[in-house]
């Protein structure tokens, strides 16, 4: 059997275990339109998309995953509830000193459920862990959710909080603004002398002063950006507390039953995750009832921030020893994407992918 034959022989494998667990099979277009997937899959695939032009249908993209397509088939005529499974290729470009692949198999299952949530997240992390339990592979877990609750609680300016909410999946960006925010890091000179100077003028005259327009942004725009630069250069710094709670969340790692404890002891000082704390802790209940060993279970507060940018909560992967290997599977909970693409509609929803051609390799099949 050909290396590809045993990857389709293990994805499909894999594949009839989420058929058996209640997963109704699905498919997926290769060829998908750009404009909205492009601005929901994040930085990082927005970079390594193929795309083209189709004279008909505009700017295409080759398939970069599975989650954002079935959502939408979902939402437009699914029924509640609903477990959905898929097989496919997925693209994506690479650098080119990587050595990873651009072009391969994904193995998924998808859970609509708005009942109970936790529970589903459960039911998906103790199902990947099953299936892939004789990999001896390193699962790791975190909750997005909980971060995202505590920006949105700072006791600073709706821009700041956007800003922060904006690059949480851009980790050392989110760091530079939260050390800029709290008034642990000065300013950039290169940004002082464009205050002094907008102090001294109006941005109209500064904008006519340089001379010929470069780049895509229009005077308007550029004027508004100065005085939001002025209006946040006078903001009072995030209060050392709450700064201080912000930097021990981005810190936080132990084990899961651990974490939940500290986060408990934090939630007073932070009242503004005590909901997400409320969700991680059914989520722990859930995971425990399915024979999770959550004393053991690995968290990071920080986890998943380097996904994609639709995640909204729980986030798990399963590692391999090759710290060198992508994570052989992933997923997490993105109730906030089936809002962006239901017109209004909205469900809670948890998913994850496995890549049939890295078990096969630790399996030394391929």
């Amino acid at each position: 059997m050909t290396p590809k034959a045993t990857i389709r022989a293990e994805a499909q494998r894999l594949h009839a275990a989420f058929v058996a667990a209640g997963a109704v099979p699905v498919e997926a277009d290769i060829l998908l339109p750009a404009e909205t997937l492009l601005d929901l899959y994040g930085e990082d695939i927005r970079a390594r998309a193929y795309t083209t032009h189709d004279p008909l249908r505009g700017e295409m993209m080759l398939r970069p995953d599975f989650t954002v397509p079935v959502v939408q088939a979902h939402m437009a005529h699914g029924a509640e509830p609903a477990r959905y499974c898929y097989l496919g290729e997925v693209f994506r470009q690479q650098d080119r000193a990587s050595d990873r692949a651009s072009e391969y198999l994904q193995v998924g299952f998808e859970v609509f459920d708005r009942s109970a949530p936790e529970a589903a997240d459960a039911e998906v992390f103790a199902l990947f862990q099953g299936m892939l339990a004789d990999l001896a592979l390193r699962p790791a877990t975190g909750d997005i959710g909980i971060l995202m609750a505590a920006v949105r609680g700072l006791d600073t300016t709706p821009r700041r909080r956007a800003a922060l909410l904006h690059h949480i999946w851009r980790p050392r960006r989110f760091r530079a603004l939260l050390d800029r925010f709290a008034g642990r890091a000065a300013v950039p000179a290169a940004r002082v002398r464009l205050l002094e100077r907008l102090a001294k003028g109006s941005p109209e005259a500064l904008i006519a002063e340089a001379g010929t327009f470069v780049g895509l942004r229009s005077a308007e725009e550029i004027s508004a950006r100065a005085v939001a630069l002025l209006e946040d250069a006078g903001e009072k710094p995030i209060s050392a507390p709450e700064a201080a709670m912000l930097y021990d969340l981005l810190t936080l790692e132990a084990p899961a039953a651990a974490a939940l404890a500290h986060l408990k002891g934090i939630t007073p000082l932070l009242p503004a995750i005590a909901l997400a704390v409320d969700r991680f802790a059914a989520r722990l209940d859930a995971l425990a009832a399915r024979g999770v060993d959550v004393e053991a279970l690995p968290f990071e507060a920080s986890h998943g921030r380097t996904s994609l940018e639709y995640y909204d909560g729980f986030v798990f992967s399963f590692h391999a020893v090759d710290k060198g290997m992508p994570p052989v599977a992933s997923g997490g909970r993105y109730d906030a994407l089936t809002a962006v693409l239901g017109a209004g509609a909205f469900i809670p929803a948890v998913g994850g992918v496995i890549r049939p051609g890295l078990v096969a390799r630790i399996r030394g099949l391929a």
